[in-house]
Order: structure tokens, then C-alpha cells, then sequence
């Protein structure tokens, strides 16, 4: 195996479509330099044709991670698909883990396996929301429902890392979720963190609103995981009811087929905005090792393309940048409310 060869984990056997829809994706990433560790049950996973071009090998566990086990189970999930995927990364014997299975188990697991980077306290769920100027990462998207002032900069400091990484640009634009845009708007909890992002990140933007979230004139977006994980759902279900409004419009008459199939380029393009699929993969940022969550009822594309986000992450320095931020942070953050105290 070559010394650049990126070498993923993954969870073959997490997700309402696996291990069919995860066998399936492998075959379509074919083209990245990378050798795949499969876990899963290899009587079930042997029953799959995997393109010939595949490096990939198959660790056999016959225990899987049910989509109701709860993270009181934790000692049987260890031994299964998805704890022997992070135990890998965990070894360093593989770059990256990529599961569609049950959130609260996998992400219980991580921080036990992999821990927080130093300075950071809490992971957080993040990923990329197409906008109309541009991509924007979110984040807490459900990882932590309730957030201290702390937790908030720690995602501020995760964001900016991860979408440098993702983005490729120096000059990341981050902002807090709000009610309002003015300053005087808001609770306690997002006055006071503004505070300190005004002093550690060069580049923050202030308050945005919901409706801000698709316009993609910045990069991150910061809010607590109960806040972040509504507005992603809303966003979720807004973008299904077009996708199926418009096709039930299509349907309604001969007139409006032929007016739909002389659109068709422009209502392709508009499908590609709005699927999910194409923009699959979300990161728990903050730990020591890179762990991507694949939605649960990802199909072999929308598999494929988190392993892709996650290829990508692995080609950047996303990781060492988030520890170096981490460290500047807790001593800024420290240090702001030093001057606080009487």
C-alpha cells in the first residue's frame, strides 16, 4: 500500500438500506486513492460484487447496532460494526470512519474511544448547507442540546477549522444564530459569546437569522445542537414539499409535461440543489480523529458522497488547525473572563 493511500472504516452493516447500500457505494469510489477496512458480517457482505479496481478488505462481527439500542448498551456496541470501525481509527491503523447508523451510539462511542482535542469540550455535529452564493457548515446540529458560552466558541474555533479545510479559503466568515441581527437581540447566552468571538476570530461576522442559513453569504454558522438540529430538520422538509410540489404540478397536465420537459435542464439543477444525497456526510468535529456520519437512510450514492467528504477532509490539515485554534481559544477565553471578575 502506497505511503498517500488514505485507509477509511467503515460501518457496512449502520443505516435502514445496509449493507446493500454501503457495499454498493464502494464500487463508485473506485477513483480515490484509498483502501477500505469493511466491518460487518461477513456471511451477509460476501454475497456482494465489489468492483474488481477496489482496494478494501472485510472484518467480520456478527453484532450490529440496532437503530433503537441506546447508549446504556455501550459495553455490546464496542464489538460491533460500528465500535470496531472507530476502534481502528482509535489504533491509527485507519485514517477515517464513515457509519449511517444509529447517532447517539456512535457518537457515545467516539468520545469515548477518541476523546476531545485538548481545549475542546464538547464534539459537535456539523455539515455543509448549499446556499445561493455559496456552501455554509452549520453547527451543533444535535450533539448537545443544551450549550454553555464555552460551547458555543469551542464550535466557533470547530467551524472556522472545518471549513477552511473544506473550502479552501483563509478569510472564513463566522456567525452566530439569532433572533434578530442587531446586537441588542438575543439571549444571554449568544450576547455573551459574541463577545469573545469578536475578539478571537478576525473574521467574525456577527448575527444571522433562520432565514439567513440558505443565502451562503458566510461560511459557519453557530448555534446550540436543540436549535441547530430544528432548523435543520425545517430546512430538510421545506426542500422535500418543493421537490414534490413541483412534481406533482408536472403531473397535473399535457401542458405542463411538455413545459417541464423543455425546463428540464433548469429543473435538473434545481433537483441537484435540493438532494440530499449530494450533499451527504456530517462531521463530529472536536475529536482526535475523523469521524463522518452518513444520514440513515443514505442509498449508494448518498454513501458514496460522504466517503468522498470525508476523503477530502483527510487531504487537508482540518485536524491541526482545529488543535492549534483550540489552545489560542482557551486562553483567550480565559483570559476575557479574567478581566470579568471583580
Amino acid at each position: 500500500m502506497a505511503n498517500d493511500t488514505r485507509v477509511i472504516a467503515i460501518d457496512a452493516m449502520g443505516g435502514d438500506l445496509a449493507p446493500a447500500a454501503v457495499c454498493d457505494s464502494l464500487s463508485l469510489l473506485t477513483d480515490l486513492k484509498c483502501h477500505f477496512l469493511v466491518f460487518g458480517d461477513q456471511k451477509r457482505l460476501q454475497d456482494f460484487r465489489f468492483d474488481s479496481r477496489l482496494s478494501y478488505e472485510i472484518r467480520h462481527t456478527e453484532i450490529v447496532v440496532s437503530p433503537d439500542m441506546g447508549v446504556s448498551e455501550l459495553r455490546s456496541a464496542r464489538k460491533s460494526s460500528i465500535g470496531l470501525a472507530l476502534s481502528a481509527v482509535q489504533s491509527g491503523e485507519a485514517h477515517a470512519v464513515v457509519s449511517s447508523g444509529n447517532t447517539g451510539v456512535y457518537l457515545a462511542l467516539a468520545k469515548i474511544m477518541l476523546k476531545t482535542i485538548d481545549g475542546i469540550d464538547r464534539p459537535a455535529l456539523a455539515t455543509k448547507i448549499p446556499g445561493r452564493e455559496g456552501s455554509t457548515f452549520c453547527l451543533d446540529l444535535g450533539a448537545n442540546a443544551e450549550c454553555t458560552v464555552k460551547n458555543l466558541v469551542d464550535f466557533a474555533i470547530l467551524g472556522e477549522a472545518l471549513a477552511h479545510a473544506a473550502l479552501g479559503k483563509d478569510d472564513i466568515k463566522v456567525a452566530l444564530l439569532n433572533v434578530g441581527t442587531e446586537e441588542m437581540k438575543g439571549n444571554v447566552l449568544v450576547k455573551e459569546t459574541a463577545k469573545i468571538l469578536k475578539r478571537i476570530l478576525p473574521n467574525y461576522y456577527g448575527f444571522v437569522e433562520g432565514n439567513d442559513i440558505c443565502k451562503g453569504n458566510v461560511d459557519v454558522i453557530v448555534t446550540d445542537g436543540f436549535t441547530g438540529n430544528v432548523a435543520l430538520k425545517a430546512i430538510e422538509g421545506t426542500a422535500k414539499f418543493i421537490v414534490e410540489e413541483v412534481k406533482s404540478a408536472v403531473k397535473n397536465s399535457a401542458v405542463a409535461i411538455m413545459g417541464a420537459l423543455m425546463a428540464k435542464p433548469a429543473l435538473s439543477k434545481l433537483k441537484s440543489r435540493f438532494d440530499p444525497r449530494l450533499h451527504n456526510g456530517a462531521i463530529f468535529a472536536g475529536l482526535n480523529g475523523l469521524v463522518v456520519k452518513s444520514h440513515g437512510n443514505s442509498d449508494a450514492i448518498g454513501f458514496a458522497n460522504a466517503v468522498r467528504f470525508t476523503y477530502d477532509l483527510l487531504n487537508s490539515n482540518m485536524l491541526e488547525r482545529i488543535r492549534e485554534n483550540a489552545l489560542k481559544s482557551q486562553q483567550h477565553y480565559q483570559q476575557f473572563y479574567g478581566e470579568m471578575m471583580p
